[in-house]
């Protein structure tokens, strides 16, 4: 995994890198794709949902990279977006907390795809909430999923009283599994809880 990466990670070309002193001193993370690969992706420009901040639109390359990465369970690629999430995540003085997977899902996939974007981006943080269900969000219809029963539960409530919370995941569909994690953690006493995701579907 800290092998340097000389080939873009989703087409393969080689990557003009140059590490001048002020990437060493700044201690940039390295470019992982190319320029060409890079704006296939849509950024989200408008104002977007309250309390929920995402970094891009579920266009048909986010599909293909989510695919690749969720479901041909390719590790690599959590490295593609490292730089803009250390970006948008490096001064964050709210608790981070990934939204969990369930062990069994967790057991197939072989790695947290939320845990490892953080990891890549050198972005710290916490598990405090288990998974209950291990049924995909993403094979129900919205109407199933807004009758969905509590996803979410915390583990420790005393690390989380009266702490300002943000909760990651990497899509934002119909908010229903941010918000069961919100309502799990405010409940147990948190301060505020706020989402931040990758990608608004």
């Amino acid at each position: 995994m800290n092998k340097p990466i000389l080939n873009c990670l989703l087409c393969d070309r080689e990557l003009q890198q140059s590490t001048g002193w002020k990437d060493l001193l700044l201690k940039t993370l390295p470019q992982t794709i190319c320029p060409r690969c890079e704006q296939r992706f849509q950024r989200i420009e408008q104002e977007q949902e309250e309390g929920v901040v995402s970094l891009f639109h579920y266009n048909e390359a986010m599909k293909d990279y989510l695919h690749r990465y969720k479901f041909l369970h390719d590790i690599l690629l959590a490295k593609v977006f490292n730089k803009i999430l250390h970006e948008q995540l490096k001064k964050e003085t709210r608790l981070i907390i990934p939204i969990p997977m369930h062990p069994e899902n967790l057991r197939l996939r072989t790695f947290s795809h939320i845990d490892e974007l953080l990891k890549a981006a050198n972005i710290p943080f916490v598990h405090h909430l288990i998974k209950l269900s291990n049924e995909q969000q993403s094979l129900k219809t919205r109407e199933e999923r807004l009758q969905t029963s509590q996803l979410f539960k915390v583990i420790n409530p005393t690390a989380i009283k009266d702490k300002k919370l943000l909760v990651v995941d990497d899509i934002y569909t119909t908010g229903i599994t941010l918000n069961h994690a919100k309502k799990a953690l405010l409940e147990a006493g948190a301060k505020t809880v706020d989402g931040f995701t990758l990608i608004h579907g």
